[in-house]
């Protein structure tokens, strides 16, 4: 059985955040992993620029971050593989959904799948929609567009 744990840092914690949960649960089992633990934190651009400063040297927001811990550990009578964590600025998502003119929802699910494939080992080195992990991220997305996450889209 998988676990997300999703939190808040500086902003209160969305209504919709048990729906981000089974969301997340559900990538991951598309990648057909259980015994899968990861946490998602939710937060400002502030929040996240201070991460991305002290982790990746940029002194500046980014839509989400994925720290990697990768560890398997036994949890009573089974083996938990320890995912690692995902931060995501609601700010820049917000940003990122008007500038593409896409439903916030849709850029939620897109970061959430994001998050997950890094935690899965996959990178990218561009941004260009023919990167491997990308497209992967694309095809994912596409077969759980009529998910919900954020009702109304977000967009209201």
């Amino acid at each position: 059985m998988n676990n997300v744990t999703v939190n808040s840092e500086n902003i209160t914690l969305p209504s919709w955040s048990g729906s981000a949960c089974q969301f997340a649960l559900k990538i991951i089992k598309e990648l057909k992993h259980d015994n899968w633990e990861l946490s998602v934190l939710f937060c400002d651009d502030k929040t996240i620029q201070n991460l991305n400063f002290q982790y990746r040297n940029k002194n500046e927001p980014t839509d989400i971050l994925s720290f990697n811990l990768g560890e398997t550990v036994k949890n009573e009578n089974k083996t938990v593989y320890l995912a690692g964590d995902i931060v995501i600025s609601l700010d820049t998502l917000r940003e990122n959904a008007r500038y593409f003119a896409i439903p916030e929802d849709e850029e939620l699910r897109r970061l959430l799948i994001h998050g997950i494939l890094h935690l899965n080992g996959m990178e990218h080195e561009t941004i260009d929609p023919g990167e491997p992990m990308l497209i992967l991220q694309e095809e994912i997305l596409n077969k759980y567009k009529n998910e919900i996450i954020i009702p109304n889209g977000g967009n209201s």
